[in-house]
């Protein structure tokens, strides 16, 4: 297959699972017109559990999904879902006292844990500036700049840098902070790391405030010099709050999906010197999850430590994320080994993880490619963001080239 027949492929694939799957599932089967807002899960053969709490992250991951599928369709089918998000955010999740979102609801609307998660806010600015591209809500725009002072006043460690992980209602600390129970139970992590610069890089973008400029600055510097190991080519995932490591695990997915955020939060910024310093990092740790993640039918395996890989199946999200950084790859270098690797890694999305009869994506699928029926189809980590975004990044990359 040549270069433009792959290209055309993925932009083709991409539009039509986006369309078809993704967002058609969610329309049609996760809509809770009973309670409000969406329902909180469905499991593997997509039945209905309608009282499953809602959280925080999928909701907010639902405002972004279909903001952005407008701000790419213009369909207005998919801005009526998201403004849905919108008002069930602001009325149920939002704060009135303290400010900033719940973690956690009953399907009732009533807050269950409200604890405060840098990863959770993240998430919701992330939706609201993507709302605000979307209707023009200068409303929302106000209350993403209003998340960003929060983590600035309250979750910014101004003496060692970096963001704590997890704060009380009224944002004092926790003794827990860990956002799900795999997590090592420590103050400054990865992954919400990653998820405060993503939303600073489109905030940053839309508004060019100053402020927010010198924090996405800060944290992609942060995330380069304290978070990555230029050793094994991997990201740390776990700290204190003195910046000793933690543990070795390894996400692969968070690898790859690090790779073409900081490229993006780097575009934002307009350094070229942070440019020219950073670009041969990113296509490297590009180039160590090929070689060193990637099972021989195009899918990445989940996590590894020190010795190697320790979990072979291979997780939902991983797969969407690796397709947008091999893609980003190849747009930064023109080797045509990277557009490959995004196209057996779509293949393998299609032929195990996309599921044509009963529609989404599996969770995850074994080293023999078999579904992990136990998981749900979707629920309070199952989003349709990952995916989408894959599908969103290919048209938006590929269009010039069709």
């Amino acid at each position: 297959m040549t270069q433009k027949e792959k290209i055309a492929y993925l932009y083709n694939a991409a539009q039509k699972e986006v369309k078809e799957n993704i967002l058609n599932y969610w329309i049609t089967l996760m809509i809770d017109d009973d309670q409000g807002g969406f329902y909180g899960s469905r499991d593997f053969y997509n039945r209905l559990n309608k009282t499953a709490s809602k959280g925080a992250v999928l909701n907010s991951r639902i405002l972004w999904t279909f903001s952005r599928a407008y701000n790419t369709f213009k369909k207005l089918e998919y801005l009526t879902v998201a403004q849905r998000a919108y008002e069930y955010l602001e009325k149920y999740f939002r704060d009135p006292v303290h400010d900033g979102i719940y973690w956690e609801l009953d399907y009732l609307g009533n807050p269950v844990n409200t604890q405060k998660y840098g990863y959770a806010q993240g998430f919701w600015m992330y939706g609201l500036v993507e709302y605000y591209l979307a209707r023009g809500e200068k409303a929302a725009l106000d209350t993403a700049l209003r998340v960003f002072e929060l983590l600035q006043e309250k979750a910014l460690d101004r003496e060692r840098n970096g963001y704590w992980e997890a704060f009380a209602r009224d944002w004092s600390f926790t003794q827990d902070v860990r956002i799900s129970e795999k997590d090592l139970n420590e103050n400054k992590t990865f992954n919400t790391h990653l998820h405060i610069l993503e939303p600073f890089t489109t905030l940053y973008r839309v508004t060019n405030d100053v402020r927010v400029g010198e924090a996405l600055k800060n944290i992609t510097q942060l995330m380069f010099e304290r978070f990555y190991n230029p050793s094994t080519g991997h990201f740390h995932l776990f700290f204190d709050d003195n910046w000793q490591v933690k543990g070795d695990l390894v996400s692969y997915g968070h690898d790859i999906e690090a790779a073409w955020l900081l490229w993006e939060a780097l575009q934002a910024l307009g350094d070229e010197n942070l440019i020219s310093q950073y670009a041969n990092t990113v296509v490297h740790i590009v180039e160590i999850s090929a070689l060193e993640s990637f099972d021989v039918d195009g899918g990445q395996f989940y996590e590894g430590n020190s010795q190697g890989i320790v979990d072979t199946d291979k997780h939902w999200w991983p797969q969407a994320e690796a397709v947008v950084s091999f893609i980003n790859a190849w747009q930064m270098t023109g080797d045509e080994k990277f557009l490959d690797f995004a196209y057996r890694t779509w293949r393998f999305i299609e032929q195990y993880l996309i599921d044509p009869k009963l529609g989404e994506w599996h969770w995850k699928v074994n080293k023999q490619g078999k579904p992990d029926t136990s998981q749900v189809r979707a629920g309070f980590w199952k989003c349709p963001y990952h995916n989408s975004r894959a599908c969103f990044e290919i048209i938006k990359r590929l269009s010039n080239h069709e």
